[in-house]
């Protein structure tokens, strides 16, 4: 079905149900790409250098080595996987990434490992699946 996807992935999120949602989703499709897409805040980028003394680079490389199961499940799928890191407002660097290549579908996690019941979809999900014109697949 999809060839190209986008998975946009934030830490603090449950992303259990995704391999089973992206294996769905190319199922049938040959050499189907997984970009995994994370955003490291601006906020959290100054306070690593600044207290830490860790730049971008180092912080994903450790956000890598943390990803790797993850990784290494979606591979075991048949998937082929890339890895990005941006730093940045999160929202905005996702669509830049959008705008800049030319996926087939977004992939988003919902699930927050603490409920907040008061916020179905978060900030960043809902502008995300505003302000696109493809697909946006939201996993719970």
């Amino acid at each position: 079905m999809y060839k190209k996807i986008l998975l946009a992935y934030d830490f603090d999120n449950s992303f259990n149900n995704v391999p089973k949602e992206l294996e769905n989703l190319t199922n049938g499709v040959e050499n189907a790409e997984v970009t995994v897409f994370n955003v490291i805040p601006e906020s959290e980028l100054e306070t690593s250098v600044r207290y830490d003394n860790k730049h971008f680079e180092d912080l994903a490389n450790e956000k890598n080595e943390v990803l790797s199961p993850f990784i290494q499940q979606l591979e075991a799928l048949d998937l082929t996987v890339t890895v990005k890191f941006s730093a940045g407002y999160i929202k905005q660097a996702i669509l830049t990434e959008v705008k800049e290549n030319a996926y087939d579908i977004i992939v988003m996690s919902n699930t927050r490992e603490k409920s907040d019941i008061k916020n179905i979809l978060g900030n960043v999900t809902h502008k995300i699946a505003s302000n696109v014109d493809i697909p946006v697949l939201i996993v719970n």
